[in-house]
Parts: structure tokens; C-alpha cells; sequence
């Protein structure tokens, strides 16, 4: 009886202990901290995949777990999403020796020591400023992650080596982005936002054929693909007509995908 209450004790303490930082709530770690949001459909058991996004300039977690775009589409495709706060609402993104890798890195182990993490299903994602923090992770920690998923923003310089890798790439850019301006190549080239990726993952075909598609009558995008890559990872780029914003139904629709589920 005595063994039973005991396990019992270290079952309620485990799980309170990772249920104490959810949502609008943070989870401390040392003089930083970030954000939780669990799938909708997690059976309190079963590894989950994970979403870790960086949010744009002057935000904080606590709208990203609350965004109808982002924890919209993570809790309904079984991920778990985690947010990491920025210092004064920014990122450390133009250097490799970024303080918020360290910080990045933190957060995972972090998590897991909360959580059951499906390592083989690790994304990484951001907007605007976090896109290219996200951008700057990835090319930390590529190697531990399926995919980037990057909305808005990306290197000036694609020209930069990345330390790990490869991993499977997706980025999408408005050709009106003012805030985060388009980063058009030689001679307009409009698949130049992902020139690095091609590069580091051994992509052939530097002139490959947009197709179309869609989300919503004004969600349009045209889609490069880049699958013949000597790392075996794909590079894919949606590019649409407008300006600085997550698109409607983007991030759920790469989730779907890399998932294997029925479009949402």
C-alpha cells in the first residue's frame, strides 16, 4: 500500500509539475522564459510532435499560443507548440554566436523534461524578426529538426554557411513585404529568398516551375519546389502578391503535409 501511495505521489508530482506553465502562463528558465500550448487531442501519454516559433518584433509568447494562425493550427494537427520569449520583445538573429541559440536550445531540454517529445517530428518556425531567428536556429540546429517552417522574413546575406543540417525547408514571403523586404536575387530573381537552403542542401534545377495554389480566394501562392537535393531534404518556396502577415491557413497546411494528414 505504501509502495502504491508513493507512486501515486511521484505520478501527481510529475504531472503538476509539468502542467504549472501553460498558455498565458510561462515556464521559467533562469532570467528568460517561454510558452506552452498542448494539442487539443493529446492523450497525457503519447509523444507528441513539436513546433518551436520564434514571434515577431515586439511580441511575446503569449500571443503566439494564443494566435488563431499559429496554436490554431498546432493544436488541431496533434503538435505542441512552444514560444520562447525574446529579449525586449526582439532576437539576437544576425550573428552565429547568438545568445538565443543557447536560449533555444535550453528551451527544448526544458520541455522535454516536462513533456514526451517525438524527436523525429521537431519543427521550427518564426515570423518576421523570429523568422529569421528561426532561419539562425536552423542553422545551428538543423540536424534536430524535420523542417523550418519561415513566414516573412529571412537572411539579407544568403551567402552564409550553416554550421548543421540539412533539413527540409519551407518559406513563404509577400512580393509587397515592406517590413521585411523581399529579398529579390541578380536580375530580379524571385526564388532568391531560399538561395542559402538550396545551396547547403545540394539542391539541382536552379530554375524550377511554379505551380499554384491556394488557401482562400485571396491566399494565393505560387510554389517553387526544390526536390532534387543531394541531402535528400526538399526546399520549398510560396511566394504571394501582398505584404507583411502569416497567411491565412499556410502554417496548418505544411503541418498537414509534413504530418502526412488530410489537408485542413
Amino acid at each position: 500500500m505504501r509502495l502504491i501511495f508513493l507512486c501515486f505521489l511521484l505520478l501527481f508530482g510529475s504531472q503538476a509539475s509539468a502542467q504549472d506553465c501553460l498558455e498565458q502562463v510561462p515556464c521559467e528558465l533562469g532570467d528568460r522564459s517561454y510558452h506552452i500550448k498542448l494539442p487539443d487531442d493529446w492523450d497525457g501519454v503519447s509523444p507528441m510532435p513539436l513546433m518551436l516559433h520564434f514571434h515577431g518584433w515586439a511580441r511575446q509568447g503569449t500571443l503566439i499560443v494564443k494566435h488563431a494562425r499559429i496554436s490554431g493550427a498546432t493544436r488541431r494537427v496533434g503538435v505542441m507548440l512552444v514560444a520562447p520569449n525574446g529579449v525586449n520583445g526582439t532576437w539576437s538573429f544576425r550573428s552565429k554566436d547568438s545568445r538565443d541559440i543557447d536560449f533555444a536550445r535550453r528551451v527544448i531540454e526544458d520541455v522535454k523534461g516536462r513533456y514526451p517529445v517525438d524527436e523525429n517530428q521537431m519543427f521550427v518556425s518564426g515570423y518576421s524578426f523570429g523568422s529569421a531567428m528561426a532561419w539562425r536556429y536552423a542553422c545551428a540546429e538543423g540536424g534536430s529538426f524535420r523542417a523550418l517552417l519561415a513566414v516573412s522574413g529571412t537572411f539579407w546575406n544568403q551567402q552564409e554557411d550553416c554550421e548543421t543540417g540539412p533539413l527540409e525547408v519551407r518559406h513563404v514571403h509577400g512580393l509587397r513585404d515592406t517590413v521585411m523586404d523581399y529579398p529579390y536575387g541578380p536580375d530580379g530573381d524571385k526564388t532568391y529568398p531560399v538561395a542559402l537552403w538550396r545551396r547547403h542542401n545540394g539542391c539541382a534545377d536552379p530554375h524550377a516551375t511554379p505551380v499554384e495554389w491556394s488557401v482562400t480566394a485571396r491566399d494565393v501562392f505560387s510554389r517553387y519546389v526544390w526536390a532534387d537535393c543531394a541531402s535528400g531534404k526538399p526546399v520549398v518556396l510560396d511566394i504571394h502578391a501582398r505584404g507583411h502577415f502569416i497567411p491565412r491557413g499556410w502554417i496548418r497546411r505544411q503541418l498537414d503535409e509534413l504530418l502526412g494528414l488530410p489537408a485542413g
